[in-house]
């Protein structure tokens, strides 16, 4: 017996603003610029390569090869992408880890 598997593709999900900035977010959070990449290459698939390529004022072709693991793009490519996608990067202060109180300190 042959079980068809289909392929993922989180393009597919990738409808809302709302899913679009989590999945972004959660591939900024890796801190993986291959990540980081891939992840604006399926949102940028999920919103039509062509159409993103053409108001990025890029050539298709090269924002497929950019936006892929192996890519690098630069600062401008991921702002022009991600304002054709509607999205924009948001710097918020990093989480600190907690602080030991005096009696932890003391007892240490």
């Amino acid at each position: 017996m042959k079980v068809k598997v289909a392929r993922f593709d989180a393009a597919e999900f990738l409808t809302t603003p709302e899913r679009c900035a989590y999945f972004l977010t959660d591939a900024l959070e890796t801190k993986d610029p291959a990540q980081i990449a891939d992840a604006l290459g399926v949102l940028a698939r999920a919103r039509g390569m062509r159409e993103v390529a053409k108001k990025a004022g890029l050539n298709r072709e090269s924002l497929y090869r950019i936006l892929s693991t192996q890519g690098n793009p630069e600062i401008a490519t991921v702002l022009r992408v991600l304002q054709v996608l509607g999205l924009k990067l948001v710097a918020q202060p990093a989480k600190k880890p907690k602080r030991k109180s005096a009696a932890a300190r003391k007892a240490a």
